[in-house]
């Protein structure tokens, strides 16, 4: 206890010499930077007033400010922006009425815009448009020099509209040009599919609907296998997923964990941090589980992918993720318009930040680009030659050893290798992870 009250105490007196010797100085300082702040200020106002009086056009005071407060925001980071009254109230009700649109989630880079992800299903993603696609020119008309919501802008616009994108691919030589027709924007959050004894749980975007639809999902499935004894396993499919609330992406990766840290957030200011942390429980009772990712998985996305990867409860397959890693603040501001700025950045249980360098998956899988639509080529007839084993040999010994029930089983379980092995040229990424699953519950010590 000495110990301590000496230390105290010895702080206490530095800090008062300190204080002693170095006040005034420091005063000093206070008052040159503002000062210099003030004459930043009077200098913005010279300049707004000279704009005003003797620019070649007549301009709007209003365009003037936002224009000079989107300039500050965006000079900051790209997702850092002013939202007019217009837009703040657009943003609010997007999510619960429909508007045409492409189905992108965008961000800006170098002045152009560069896709996080298409939507599934969406005009964008039918339209073959891919996670890391810049667009330079929507119907001819360059986006360099705007900011991004008034290039998003420039792509909304009415249902069953055409719309002509220019595209700059990686691996494509030229830039091409993109015909795509607006439609309503209507996403699922969660579809699930079984694929033999594995749950796929598909999460396309976090909204407040995604855990519901998560959970439900995911009952459908164990219902259709007969029970969770007789499921393998659940691949959580994030690929091309933007994000979305947090607190959806904390409730999806609680509902695998026992406890532990999901996710924290820090900020400038020491203290101003939060950490949320699981509870009790788990929904499918340890069993496997591998979380797909891509270029397209962002924000919410990865922080489930390192929350399940932190705590070794998932194997994360595929390719390093988008890397957005920081959290925007909406706030409110006079005349009804609002500032969505950068306030935190997210750290995954075990303090990795995921801000510009993402999620690493465990394995790494590339999916095959798909081959070129020849439509002049014939269509490919099936094999002729089927594979032949002891069972087509004439006079092949039947074998007797097993009952009905058991060839139903042998059957079914055949059937459903044969589906996965089809899925290869699907999907080659989620045959992937649909076979890790079914590897580790064959070495499982439990395993039938």
């Amino acid at each position: 206890m000495k110990r301590y009250l000496m230390a105290a105490v010895g702080g206490t007196l530095a800090g008062v010499l300190a204080t002693t010797q170095i006040a005034g100085p420091l005063l000093a300082q206070e008052a040159v930077k503002e000062g210099s702040v003030y004459e930043q200020l009077d200098l913005f106002g010279d300049i707004f007033e000279r704009i005003r009086a003797q620019y070649v056009e007549e301009v709007s005071t209003e365009d003037l400010v936002t224009a000079a407060i989107n300039g500050m925001l965006t000079s900051l980071d790209p997702h850092s922006s002013y939202l007019s009254a217009k837009d703040f109230e657009d943003m609010q009700v997007q999510t619960k009425g429909e508007f045409g649109g492409l189905g992108i989630e965008v961000t800006q880079e170098e002045g152009f815009i560069k896709v996080i992800s298409p939507m599934d299903g969406t005009p964008a993603a039918k339209a073959g448009i891919l996670a890391g696609d810049y667009i330079t020119h929507v119907n001819g008309e360059s986006v360099l020099g705007l900011v991004l919501d008034e290039a998003v802008e420039k792509m909304r616009g009415p249902i069953g509209s055409e719309i002509i994108i220019t595209v700059v691919r990686e691996g494509t030589p030229e830039p091409f040009d993109v015909s795509i027709i607006r439609d309503t924007i209507k996403l699922t959050a969660v579809k699930g599919r079984v694929v033999g004894k594995t749950v796929v749980l598909r999460i396309t975007t976090f909204n407040d609907q995604t855990t519901s639809g998560m959970v439900e999902a995911l009952n459908k499935g164990i219902e259709e296998l007969g029970g969770i004894e007789n499921m393998d396993g659940v691949v959580l499919d994030l690929r091309n997923n933007p994000g979305g609330l947090l607190n959806e992406s904390i409730s999806v990766s609680d509902a695998f964990l026992e406890k532990g840290e999901i996710v924290s957030t820090r900020g400038r200011q020491a203290g101003s941090g939060e950490r949320y942390n699981a509870t009790a429980g788990d929904l499918i009772d340890g069993k496997p589980i591998v979380l797909l990712i891509n270029g397209g998985s962002a924000s919410a996305s990865e922080i489930v992918a390192g929350a399940l990867q932190d705590h070794r409860r998932a194997i994360v397959v595929g390719t390093k993720s988008f890397g957005k890693g920081s959290v925007q603040t909406l706030i409110p501001l006079r005349g009804d318009g609002a500032m969505r700025l950068t306030t935190a950045r997210y750290y995954t249980p075990s303090g990795r930040s995921i801000q510009a360098l993402g999620i690493s998956p465990d394995i790494v899988v590339q999916q095959p680009a798909p081959p070129p639509v020849d439509p002049n080529a014939p269509e490919e007839k099936a094999s002729a030659v089927k594979p032949r084993s002891e069972a087509d040999l004439r006079g092949a010994i039947t074998n007797d050893s097993m009952t009905d029930e058991e060839k139903r089983l042998y059957e079914e379980e055949l059937a459903r290798a044969e589906e996965s092995a089809k899925l290869r040229d699907e999907d080659y990424q989620l045959a992937y992870a649909v076979d890790i699953i079914k590897g580790l519950t064959a070495i499982a010590p439990d395993a039938p």
